[in-house]
């Protein structure tokens, strides 16, 4: 077997206060949170002198895990617009199943998040969404019905 598992994504961020609050709001829970530097993280990233910050939140289930890391040096670069649409090339959103769509939304409102589009339905078996949080990431949200 190649691999055993997908272990985390990672989204870079300016405003790790921000996202960490959007993420627990959804649900995640912060496992670990702190700085990341020296020689080790410099040979894996392919960066010298880098020094970051840290969390991982992983889903309720123990199974899922977002990293989130802000770079202090060098800084982090923009490639591309805070408000990219969805067929832009790239990691676009990622998608979470959820008990109840509207409620997930509304909570998440407190937190700055806006649809995308809108709340749909697919047949009998999805009520799906995008919510753009802070920094513009897309999270999906998916309500299983039946």
């Amino acid at each position: 077997m190649a691999i055993q598992r997908m272990d985390n994504v990672l989204i870079v961020v300016d405003d790790m206060d921000a996202v960490v609050a959007f993420l627990v709001e959804l649900g995640m829970e912060l496992a670990f949170r702190g700085p990341v530097e020296g020689r080790w993280v410099e040979r894996v990233i392919g960066i010298d002198d880098v020094r970051q910050e840290v969390a991982m939140l992983r889903t309720p289930d123990g199974h899922g895990k977002v990293e989130l890391a802000r770079f202090h040096t060098p800084a982090a670069i923009r490639s591309e617009p805070v408000d990219a649409p969805a067929n832009t090339l790239g990691i676009r959103r990622i998608m979470f199943a959820v008990d109840d769509v509207d409620d997930v939304v509304d909570r998440l409102r407190a937190h700055g998040a806006e649809l995308v589009g809108e709340v749909a339905q697919y047949e009998d078996v999805y009520r799906l969404c995008y919510v753009r949080g802070p920094e513009g990431i897309i999270v999906g949200l998916a309500e299983e019905l039946g």
